[in-house]
């Protein structure tokens, strides 16, 4: 027969373990969900030159046992994003439309990061 205090630390050490594969697999799947959202971006994105498509890149901001956060941004274009984005006035009058590329990657990461996360854990 097993004891309350056997009982208590095999139930421990099984949510230590599963918190572990959750940690890991949440990790995997920002990992993954970051390099999908910079494809996208660098695919959509106006190309005149295509130094701003290839400007594209993903950054670790913050590691910890517990939560992963990364950035994708433009390393020097970063200045014409929200203009190409959004659209802006022209020098002599008139107006540039936007070409919307980074807000539908942004919201297709969303719901991979979701999915990833759900798909792992199940």
């Amino acid at each position: 027969m097993t004891s309350i205090d056997d009982l208590t630390s095999e139930i421990m050490k099984g949510l230590t373990e599963y918190a572990e594969l959750a940690d890991s697999a949440m990790k995997k799947a920002v990992r993954q969900t970051a390099a999908s959202v910079k494809k996208e971006i660098s695919a959509n994105a106006p190309t005149r030159t295509g130094k701003y498509a290839k400007s594209w890149t993903t950054k670790k901001t913050a590691e910890n046992s517990h939560k992963l956060e990364m950035v994708v941004h433009s390393k020097d274009r970063y200045q014409i994003a929200h203009l190409l984005e959004k659209g802006h006035a022209k020098r002599n009058g008139g107006r540039v439309e936007g070409k919307p590329h980074i807000s539908p990657a942004e919201e297709h990461g969303e719901n991979l990061l979701e999915s990833l996360i759900r798909k792992e854990l199940s």
